[in-house]
């Protein structure tokens, strides 16, 4: 295969960074787009150069038959919708939260692995550039044995009556939210920067009246490591950037031998121990659409892997211990007590 025809499932807010990733790569063809709306669809098309316009998924999947389906939609319609593709033995990558709950995520892992069929969870926070280079520095040793990371989760979007309104009203409709819906992005970056997970804790709360769901809280993460992490998660709170939403929030990764920082400008620190002065860590990255351009990165990644071969993260099946590790930061909260991911897992 020389190049990759695409076919996008989704014409809302994030749909437009997931359309302008593929229309960049000069490998990739925008086949078709699914639109519940046709003037949205026909105008996004002809905005990315999509070939064609479809309101019907399955008719889409059979009249263009797609290398790739790429799923761009709210959770409630991930498992039909990552179902269509396994029937017809297309690769799908799906974006998160990847279905409405851990029982339909594992049925749907289970059957796709029955077909032998490729699913793909588009968790795009890994492939943020600050946690590639956080990723680079600690496989060079520039921290020595970490001790503990910490997030602070501070987008200030999740203010009043017309939270998330503008951009993504269905979260205002979720009933597990903090976790769901952003704080998995860090349970991801945490195992990817720390290693697995072996035990959580969690206090969790909704201050903003008008939404369902939690939108503040506290995890508390044992690695298998023995490491600690602390994920401390407030979405009315803002922090200290030029757009609060591009890292999301603040990190702090403490090991033997250093201290390294991520601010809300994207800058990166490093202090070794008993050194009067941090200095500043060099690295490129690029403003672009979302989170330093992750999405272009991720949806490269998987591209590579189907045009090349090339090593894939977050396969579902793969992907399922972020889940696993959701479910159980949940049952601390409603136990109010520590869970072992093992006593998610059985």
């Amino acid at each position: 295969m020389s190049r990759l025809r695409v076919g996008v499932v989704g014409s809302g807010y994030f749909a437009r960074f997931h359309l302008h990733a593929w229309q960049r790569m000069p490998d990739v063809r925008s086949e078709a787009l699914h639109a519940l709306d046709a003037g949205v669809g026909r105008a996004l098309a002809d905005e990315f150069g999509v070939a064609a316009v479809f309101d019907d998924v399955a008719r889409m999947l059979d009249t263009t038959r797609p290398d790739l389906v790429d799923i761009v939609t709210p959770p409630g319609s991930h498992e039909a919708l990552v179902g269509l593709c396994i029937e017809r033995g297309i690769p799908a990558i799906c974006q998160k939260p990847f279905c409405p709950d851990l029982e339909s995520a594992t049925r749907l892992v289970a059957r796709a692995a029955a077909a032998g069929s490729l699913v793909i969870v588009h968790e795009n926070f890994r492939f943020q550039p600050w946690y590639r280079e956080i990723r680079r520095l600690l496989d060079a040793g520039a921290v020595g044995e970490p001790y503990d990371v910490r997030f602070d989760l501070r987008p200030g979007d999740g203010r009043g009556r017309d939270a998330y309104l503008a951009r993504q009203p269905y979260f205002r409709e979720q009933p597990r939210f903090l976790i769901r819906e952003t704080g998995v992005h860090l349970i991801d970056v945490f195992r990817f920067l720390m290693g697995e997970i072996a035990a959580v804790d969690a206090r969790l709360r909704r201050l903003n009246p008008t939404i369902r769901g939690e939108d503040a809280g506290i995890a508390l993460f044992g690695f298998r490591s023995g490491a600690t992490g602390v994920l401390d998660g407030n979405r009315l709170v803002d922090h200290v950037a030029r757009n609060p939403r591009l890292t999301m929030g603040e990190l702090r990764l403490e090991g033997v031998d250093a201290t390294l920082r991520l601010d809300g400008d994207a800058q990166l620190t490093l202090r070794e121990h008993g050194a009067a002065r941090t200095r500043s860590i060099d690295y490129d990255w690029h403003d672009i659409d979302f989170g330093g351009d992750c999405v272009h990165a991720t949806c490269r990644h998987v591209a590579d892997h189907l045009l090349h071969g090339t090593p894939l993260e977050n396969r579902a099946d793969e992907y399922l211990a972020n889940l696993h590790v959701e479910a159980a930061i949940y049952r601390a909260q409603e136990r109010g007590e520590r869970v072992r991911i093992d006593d998610v897992v059985r």
